[in-house]
């Protein structure tokens, strides 16, 4: 029997997968994409969780992929159609007022406190200011420490200079607060505590992170560099994040690379110290040169590869990654719109935040330290169906929300768990939204678990490793692998668990395709 043969088999079509196959095959490539899921996109997609009600599942915004990539891959001529962009933010607060931040209601907020709406003026420019300048960074394929080659060499000569156009005073202070605690920052900047709770989330958010968490400003920032504006711009897209992931699926399909879903990888061949292809599930073998996965990093290595292939040192590293999850999704299937209190209806096109203060935050996450989840979460809120009614059926509406702190726990898998959690998150909505809880016609609870489970990502992290400053960067995921390529000759990585992290940004794709392309001309 004939074995099918490809110069190179990507694993896995999340969007970063399909990212790194449609510029392997503009390379000049034949390439093959193999999903195990009946459809693609992993994390990015659009599913029906209620008969008639449809939700990104997992990833529910539009926010970090460059406007660049998304023109370069031409995503608008594949069908991509956005339902809104720029969507606004607005502060909850249960028992008080709501504050909407972006666009800053100035006059609600001075009459809070008057000295903030100066000061968050100059706080966003600072912050934009220092995100422009670790875009580079995050584009870039990590050069080698030791920098023993001239590329490498460049590499580090041009991210220095990207960094020392900040100017010397500029360079300063992104050195100083880089590595602070948000906590830090916000209590040095700010006096409204409904607005520094607001700011701390997007720190924190899918983190491992409390506010008083040292690096969590360096996790703001990352989150604001992606786009290279130092602007979060969200958009929703028509039909969700599935149709994301349906627009890169045609762009690679029209670059001439072959999709092929429901084919589950089970193991990697390796012949000669080589990859050389993979085993399928049913038992069929294709073969390869190259491979890339898009899997995370312990799935690679440890399930696809096989530590027998890899140094001892090498295995400790990947076994020591973190990895486990914080962060639940709950969606409800609503029989008419929600009412937020005080919140006007146009809010509701966009996310509305519920972190009152630090301290709510700080709290929140206590009961994380104790592999506990938290009874008063802090929760990202979405209505969908606001901008987008094809979600749910006419009149009704689908609500999602990222809830944290769940830690990725067995403990936190069972019924009674499962029960006690659903109810904390439907109370803190009902005391923002009164009578949201009897308009509930249906709902889904993924817990980090669940996502391990039908994401296939281990540890349920949407980020697929912890996005800290020591597992960043040239030791993201690990020393070893962090410039996409791995021990194993011919064996790629290009997930979310490589440089520059999770995410609906790409960028990991593509540079990994770029790093394939760069090292076999």
């Amino acid at each position: 029997m004939s074995v099918a043969s490809f110069d190179c088999i990507v694993i896995g079509a999340g969007h970063n997968g399909l990212v790194c196959a449609t510029y392997l095959a503009r390379s000049g490539r034949t390439v093959l994409l193999l999903e195990a899921a009946e459809q693609v996109g992993g994390a990015a997609l659009t599913r029906e969780f209620v008969p008639g009600f449809r939700v990104s599942a997992c990833a529910h915004l539009l926010h970090m992929m460059p406007a660049a990539l998304l023109a370069d891959l031409h995503l608008h001529e594949h069908g991509l159609a956005l339902a809104a962009r720029d969507l606004p933010t607005t502060a909850l607060a249960p028992g008080g007022t709501p504050l909407r931040i972006d666009p800053l209601d100035a006059p609600a907020l001075a009459a809070h406190c008057p000295r903030d709406v100066a000061a968050l003026g100059a706080y966003r420019e600072r912050m934009r200011r220092h995100a422009r300048a670790l875009h580079a960074v995050l584009q870039a394929v990590p050069p080698r420490m030791t920098a023993e080659s001239w590329a490498d060499r460049l590499a580090l000569l041009r991210l220095a200079w990207q960094l020392r156009r900040l100017g010397r005073a500029q360079l300063r202070d992104l050195l100083r607060i880089g590595a602070m605690s948000v906590w830090d920052l916000l209590e040095d900047s700010f006096e409204c505590e409904q607005l520094r709770g607001a700011l701390a989330l997007d720190a924190v958010l899918g983190t491992n992170f409390g506010p008083r968490s040292p690096g969590t400003v360096f996790t703001l920032l990352h989150r604001m560099a992606a786009s290279g504006s130092g602007l979060s711009l969200l958009a929703q897209p028509v039909g969700g994040l599935g149709a994301l992931s349906d627009a890169l699926a045609r762009s690679a399909r029209q670059a001439g690379a072959v999709i092929r879903t429901g084919a589950e990888v089970e193991r990697i061949r390796v012949v000669n110290d080589r990859a050389a292809g993979v085993v399928l599930r049913s038992g069929e073998e294709i073969r390869a040169r190259t491979i890339v996965s898009s899997a995370d990093p312990k799935t690679t290595f440890l399930g696809l590869l096989g530590s027998e292939h890899l140094d001892s040192g090498f295995v400790r590293r990947i076994t020591h990654v973190r990895s486990g999850g914080l962060a639940a999704k709950l969606h409800l299937a609503l029989a008419r719109l929600p009412q937020f209190a005080g919140v006007p209806q146009q809010a509701l096109a966009g996310r509305l935040l519920l972190a009152p203060s630090l301290q709510y935050i700080e709290r929140a996450f206590n009961h994380a330290k104790y592999r506990e989840f938290s009874p008063a979460p802090i929760l990202e809120v979405t209505v969908p169906t606001v901008n987008d009614p094809s979600l749910a059926p006419s009149g009704k509406h689908v609500l999602s929300a990222i809830v944290q702190y769940v830690p990725y726990d067995p403990a936190l898998a069972g019924p009674a768990a499962r029960t006690a959690l659903t109810d904390a998150v439907l109370g803190c909505l009902q005391a923002s939204a009164p009578g949201i809880v009897d308009s509930v016609e249906g709902l889904e609870l993924l817990t980090p678990q669940d996502i391990e489970r039908e994401f296939r990502v281990r540890g349920g992290h949407w980020h697929h490793a912890e996005l800290a400053l020591d597992q960043f960067f040239w030791m993201r995921p690990v020393v070893g692998a962090a410039q996409y390529r791995t021990p194993v000759a011919g064996l790629y990585l290009c997930g979310a668990g490589c440089h520059p992290g999770g995410g609906v940004m790409g960028i990991a794709g593509r540079n990994a395709a770029q790093q394939v392309t760069r090292e076999a001309a």
